[in-house]
């Protein structure tokens, strides 16, 4: 469920109830490396290579972090959104904050092709040794959305079961729904049921 236009906010609908079941898409490890696939957080040859040589149960330890982490986070958001992050908020920010300075990432040049010739790029990249460090793109995904998103754009579906969240990136910041096609038909649906018990 890729319907926030943010990934940290999309990290937090990794568990939702978009119909009538809640469904956790980070529930094991095979859900977690799925779900980061999808992201396009971590090459899939890190994530094929970290699977092969893990330790039975390690990815599962690991999937139980970014749950923990993803609770956090939503508790995070829900206190905060619908208006400006104030700067007091940093002090709350320290758990991203440790997960974030565990990074062991570096930059190197690489064999880059524009416009049809060849050349160099300076490409970023990070050690992937530790099973954990599949946390940091996720811990990033999330320090984007307190530095770069509008507390105050950050809503939760209007549909009565719906507990997913987004970004509202609309001209007139009139988005209600997680997707018209979804919640929003359903609620179309239930006003014209509605309308039609009002007038018969």
């Amino acid at each position: 469920m890729f319907i926030a236009d943010s990934l940290g906010l999309d990290f937090i609908n990794s568990i939702a109830t978009p119909v009538d079941t809640p469904v956790d898409w980070i529930a094991d490890s095979g859900g977690l490396l799925r779900w980061l696939a999808q992201a396009k957080l971590v090459p899939s040859d890190v994530l094929d290579e970290l699977e092969a040589r893990a330790r039975p149960g390690e990815l599962d330890d690991v999937a139980a972090q970014a749950r923990d982490l993803r609770e956090w986070f939503r508790g995070f958001v829900r206190k905060h959104m619908g208006r400006p992050l104030a700067p007091r908020a940093l002090r709350e920010l320290e758990p991203l904050n440790q997960l974030l300075e565990s990074d062991q990432a570096y930059s190197r040049i690489v064999a880059h092709r524009h416009d049809d010739h060849d050349g160099f790029a300076l490409e970023r990249t990070r050690r992937w040794r530790p099973a954990e460090t599949l946390l940091l793109p996720i811990g990033e995904a999330m320090a984007r959305v307190v530095c770069e998103e509008s507390f105050s754009d950050i809503k939760a579906c209007e549909g009565p079961a719906c507990t997913l969240m987004f970004a509202d990136h609309t001209r007139a910041r009139a988005r209600r729904w997680c997707s018209m096609a979804i919640c929003g038909n359903r609620a179309k649906q239930a006003a014209h049921r509605s309308r039609m018990k009002d007038r018969g």
